[in-house]
């Protein structure tokens, strides 16, 4: 009896183990967006230094056209052996005029993210085909060939 019970408690403990092993990973990648913060950014009321010391130094900022900073933060979850997927995506958008001042702070979600699917495994590109006889033999005879005008070389 004591056997069988001892059996019975090791099964259901080796189905718990089995059945978390197929739950999913929550990863965060990037910034934590904090809806508190994210709401204390006033246009025309801070500056770049108030940002910095409400939200921290950005993910990037832009390098042309007008100055704005990023904030960007993604959840994702994975299960065993499968492909993570995103669940949550967002970028705060913080722009500055000349004087540093904010102008505004806008938060975007998953809606504007772009997939992209590529066209197989080789990158297109321009100019012919070698083969690796090519590649291999075909600088022979091109090394030490002289100078144009049939001048020799130094």
């Amino acid at each position: 009896m004591v056997m069988k019970k001892a059996l019975t408690i090791g099964l259901v403990l080796a189905m718990g183990v089995g059945l978390s092993a197929c739950s999913s990973i929550r990863e965060s990648r990037g910034y934590v967006i904090d809806g508190a913060l994210v709401n204390s950014v006033q246009p025309g009321i801070d500056n770049r230094r108030s940002v910095e010391g409400t939200l921290g130094r950005p993910t990037f900022t832009s390098q042309y056209g007008e100055q704005t900073w990023y904030y960007v933060s993604s959840v994702s979850a994975r299960r065993p052996f499968v492909r993570p997927r995103i669940n949550t995506h967002s970028v705060l958008a913080v722009k500055f005029d000349n004087a540093g001042n904010v102008v505004s702070a806008d938060l975007s979600g998953v809606d504007q993210v772009a997939y992209l699917s590529p066209d197989g495994d080789e990158t297109p590109t321009l100019g012919r085909e070698r083969t690796f006889l090519e590649d291999l033999f075909g600088n022979i005879g091109q090394v030490g060939a002289g100078a144009p005008g049939g001048a020799a070389g130094p």
